[in-house]
């Protein structure tokens, strides 16, 4: 009876050892913290899917809200309570002069110069809106707009130094 105790433990062992078996085991560890450009990019990249979801929304006639939460003093009481709240999301997009639609991309309250001089896409319809926002947001993540995004980053750090 004795050997048959110790004969369940290994075969479950084995079991488990052979599920691991299947898998690709690798020695790295989750960083401790993530690089400032990566936090840029996926700081760029979110806003660019909400652009996108917008832009789709628009084009389909539906609403499309983002929650947010805010802090209010409950005047009664007088203590803080954390109440949700729509996010106002702003177009990127604008009418041209010559009726063209354009799209600007933003990184708090600047434009980021796709290319040098142009801050702007030019597109004929809302699909092709969609399309350009999406190819904007591949480029962010693979990292082509990073120069653009420091640049831009750095602008907006300068703002909030004391004098």
């Amino acid at each position: 009876m004795i050997e048959n105790k110790l004969l369940v433990p290994i075969n479950q062992k084995e079991k488990t050892m052979s599920a691991l078996s299947n898998l690709k085991l690798v020695a790295v560890k989750k960083p401790t913290h993530m690089p400032a450009v990566v936090i840029r990019r996926n700081k760029l990249g979110s806003k660019l899917w909400e652009q996108i979801q917008l832009a789709k929304s628009q084009m389909d006639g539906t609403p499309f809200v983002v929650m947010k939460y805010r802090s209010i003093k409950d005047p009664q009481t007088g203590l803080r309570k954390q109440v949700e709240v729509p996010k106002r999301i702003k177009p990127w997009w604008f009418q041209s002069e010559q009726g063209k639609v354009c799209v600007s991309v933003k990184y708090g309250s600047w434009t980021i110069e796709l290319a040098k001089g142009k801050p702007s896409v030019e597109v004929a319809s809302g699909l092709e809106l969609v399309k350009a926002l999406e190819s904007i947001k591949s480029a962010v993540e693979a990292g082509e707009l990073d120069a653009q995004i420091e640049t831009a980053s750095a602008s907006l750090r300068s703002g909030f130094k004391r004098q």
